[in-house]
This record gives structure tokens, sequence and C-alpha cells, in this order.
């Protein structure tokens, strides 16, 4: 993995000679600083650059079922949080369960967690989406979100979520798939919120 480095003063993300462009999510040439730089891992990384609300709110996906189990509602809740944490916007189906535990958490660390909903009016989304937009397209909305979004992270789920997860693949997304997810080919199994946020941040600064 390339080495990464932050300048404070500058606010500056360097890797070797190149500086990142958070606006532009790319890597380009240009003056380094001469000042201390500090090595940071990928989250780290994000962590700076939310501080300085620099960085492009591509969005980030979190799907799963409107029935959650407790272990899954908790889970989706400490996941939407440290995506606000990071400076990373929350995107999902708008809904319950996976859904508004997502937002729930997204919200509360001062976050504006966007639903897209399959319903015709935007009252049907949870209490905590911020930005609710209505599709009125059923689960085709599914599509929307996975090529919205720059990698979806799944919670659980059923058919709907496999849809979510196989749609992502196909528009070469990345997709995390955690706590029983659907088994997707193609999809990375993993355990931890931290672990979500260190392939997030590094396929964000292409270090994959």
């Amino acid at each position: 993995m390339m080495k990464l480095q932050w300048i404070e003063r500058d606010g500056q993300l360097i890797c070797g000679e190149r500086i990142f462009d958070p606006s532009g999510l790319e890597w380009i040439s240009g003056a380094i600083s001469n000042h201390n730089a500090e090595n940071v891992t990928p989250s780290q990384a994000l962590q700076r650059l939310a501080v300085r609300q620099s960085l492009k709110r591509v969005p980030i996906g979190i799907i799963g079922p409107r029935e959650a189990t407790p272990a899954q509602y908790d889970l989706a809740e400490q996941l939407g949080a440290a995506l606000a944490d990071h400076g990373l916007q929350l995107l999902c189906g708008g809904k319950t369960g996976v859904m508004e535990a997502a937002c729930k958490g997204h919200a509360s660390k001062g976050g504006l967690p966007i639903g897209i909903l399959p319903d015709e009016e935007w009252q049907a989304a949870n209490p905590y989406v911020a930005i609710p937009i209505a599709s009125g397209i059923g689960p085709a909305r599914n599509a929307i979100i996975a090529r919205a979004c720059l990698a979806l992270i799944a919670i659980g789920g059923g058919v709907g979520t496999l849809s979510e997860m196989a749609l992502g693949l196909q528009f070469n997304r990345v997709v995390l798939a955690m706590a029983d997810a659907p088994p997707v080919i193609g999809a990375s199994v993993i355990a931890t919120v931290d672990e979500a946020l260190e392939r997030i941040a590094a396929h964000l600064f292409k270090i994959m």
C-alpha cells in the first residue's frame, strides 16, 4: 500500500510527489509544502479532510433489510455515525431497519443522510432522513442507489439487498458485506466498522 502523509499547516495529503485533490478525488502534481509531514492511515486521512470540509461528498451506500435484527440495527447505526465522522455522505433507501439505523447514526454526528425512496411522496421516509427523494419507481430505485454510490456496504438483507449488491458490482463499485449479508461473488466480506472505513478510504484514495 502506498504511504500517505498529512501536512497539517497546509492541509495537504501527499503520497510521494503527488498531492490529493479532495474536490476531484484524484492525485495531482503540485507544490508540496516543506513543513513536517505526518504518516497517516487512509481512515485518518479522511478525518483530516473532514475537519476542513474539503472532500467531494460522493455518497457511500448502506443497504440492508427493513426488518433488521438488533445486532444489524446497532451495526448500521455505528457505521452511519462513522461515515459522518469521516466526512462521508450517506445514501440509502430511506426506509426502516438497517436504513433507518444508518440514518440515525449519521444524523447524530451532524450528517445529512439522503434517502432514495421507492415511494411517490417524501413523507414515507424514516424520521432521520435529512434529504428524502421520492422516486416513485418502487424497487427499481435500487439501481439508482447502486449507480450513485462510490461504494456499497450491505448489512444483512434478502433479495432486495442482493439486487443492490449485484448492481453495484455490475457498475464496478466496491461492495462490502457484513452481518450475514447475501453471499455474492465479488463482494468482500468484512467484520468491523473500522475495516469498512479503511476499505472505503483506500478505494477513495486509489491505493487498493
